[in-house]
């Protein structure tokens, strides 16, 4: 059953007051017969009431201008992550607020995170204007999560040369799931035996698949879409292009642009908060709305790179601050830096083992300082926060691996400083000492005064008892080459020095 839209009220409102209003001005011009006969201009003296007329009639026509409405262009493009679903999830309530009449979710990701595919899924069912998900530009696809969301849309369309499908849950931390008919080894093992396959236990996998099945059949099933292939996409990871999805009833509409796509939807009911409504876009204005600076300022924080680095930074931040106490610049910015990517990690699919690598490196690195092992422990740590960085990411999640060059590049930095720390550490144990008692050690200085075995010499400009086996003369330069309590053993300063 079709519902009025409030703008037909508003039209029929504006048209019955500019009807009285032409009403009002007629029965004027009947009362007041001799206006006309006192103004000069005879019978053009009724230009003013008609434009009164047309004034009268002008209202209507504005509100058949304003009925077409706005619709909202989003763009989902990337990696489907906590950032993405907050800019959509604000989105929606900005075009429920500003009374939109339509949006529009053009979509191109190669899928992402489950709990951000779900809270964009739950917004689009509850939101009170109608979401077209539109697979476009042509080379984009809806792999993934992005299959989900095109499912739970109200229209789903596709631009020509784009796809969607490859819709097989990732479990994090690796390890696959199985396949729907089963391990066939297993089977084969079971038909030579002539016996019955005993009944597996699920496990979490199964749950896991069993879930992402059940989930997509229901959306399918609420928009009356093909509900078996949404099951093949999840099972089998089956893919479709834009004109078979049309012929399998996977989508409804393939349209070239926006403006085919408006033209395809003009007129057609879709199903929204459980009532029939009929979209009017003749004339539809499309209004973009770009993700606002702290949409921007999260996705750069949950890039797995960005990530990667400001845990580093961190890291190495807290061990300088360590090294030298008092600092407080590598501190400050390295207690910053690990709070970012602590809670970049949160909402990234962390893989804990490769986590518990990358700290377990630092660890021995940072021990190798204090306990040299002639580099063992620091290439064992180099070794294990390589492989704690490789495995840190899933890089089975599409969009969620962190670049290899990456990798490379800081490994190679991070066992620089290392080997760099170790040098400047090697030369200070070289160095002489320069403070302290032990610093007066190989001091040069002269006589003032001698007696016997015992007398004054000068050092570093102080005067100090002195002790040789030698008889030396005023002014004669010695050596010092140990200390007795407050008294100097000296020896005359070798020739050549």
């Amino acid at each position: 059953m079709d519902t009025e839209s409030p703008m037909d009220h508003n039209g029929l409102w504006e048209w019955g007051g500019a009807l009285n209003r032409i009403a009002a001005l007629r029965s004027m011009a009947i009362r007041s017969p001799d206006l006309c006969r006192r103004t000069k201009l005879g019978h053009w003296a009724w230009w003013p009431w008609l434009l009164l007329i047309c004034a009268a009639l002008l209202p209507p026509a504005l509100g058949k201008a304003q009925q077409a409405g706005v619709a909202y262009l989003l763009e989902l493009k990337g990696a489907v992550g906590p950032a993405t679903a907050d800019y959509i999830t604000r989105s929606l309530d900005k075009a429920r607020d500003r009374g939109a009449q339509l949006v529009i979710l053009q979509i191109d990701t190669p899928g992402g995170l489950d709990t951000s595919m779900r809270t964009i899924i739950r917004d689009i069912l509850a939101s009170p204007v109608p979401v077209v998900s539109y697979v476009a530009p042509s080379g984009a696809r809806a792999a993934s999560a992005g299959t989900y969301i095109v499912y739970a849309s109200p229209v789903a369309a596709m631009a020509p040369g784009t796809n969607l499908g490859a819709a097989t849950p990732v479990r994090i931390g690796g390890g696959g799931f199985p396949s729907p008919g089963g391990d066939d080894k297993e089977k084969q093992k079971d038909a030579k035996d002539d016996k019955p396959a005993a009944k597996k236990k699920p496990g979490i996998e199964d749950k896991i698949m069993n879930d992402a099945v059940a989930y997509i059949r229901g959306l399918a099933q609420m928009r009356k879409r093909n509900a078996d292939w949404a099951e093949k996409a999840v099972t089998e990871a089956a893919s479709l292009p834009a004109e078979e999805a049309l012929k399998e009833n996977v989508i409804d509409i393939v349209a070239d642009n926006i403006s085919d796509l408006l033209v395809q939807l003009n007129g057609r009911k879709v199903e929204v908060l459980g009532e029939t409504r009929e979209l009017k876009t003749t004339g539809m204005v499309v209004e973009a709305i770009k993700p606002d600076w702290r949409t921007e300022l999260l996705a750069i924080i949950t890039n797995p790179n960005i990530a990667y680095v400001l845990m580093l930074i961190g890291i190495y931040g807290l061990l300088l601050e360590f090294y030298n106490p008092g600092v407080l610049i590598p501190g400050v910015t390295g207690a910053i830096s690990l709070l970012l990517a602590l809670y970049a990690f949160q909402v990234l699919p962390v893989n804990y083992a490769g986590l518990a690598l990358i700290i377990l490196g630092i660890a021995l690195m940072t021990a190798e300082v204090f306990a040299p092992s002639f580099g063992m422990l620091g290439l064992g740590g180099t070794a294990a926060f390589v492989f704690g960085s490789i495995m840190l990411l899933d890089m089975d999640v599409p969009g969620y691996g962190i670049s290899w060059t990456l990798i490379g590049s800081l490994a190679l930095v991070s066992a620089g400083f290392f080997l760099f720390v170790m040098s400047m550490l090697m030369r200070a144990r070289h160095r002489p000492v320069v403070t302290g008692k032990e610093e007066m050690i190989g001091s040069t200085g002269h006589v003032i005064d001698w007696n016997g075995r015992s007398g004054h010499v000068r050092v570093h400009g102080e005067i100090w008892s002195a002790k040789s086996n030698k008889s030396l003369d005023p002014g004669r330069a010695v050596e010092v080459r140990a200390i007795d309590g407050l008294t100097l053993v000296v020896q005359p300063e070798a020739k050549g020095r």
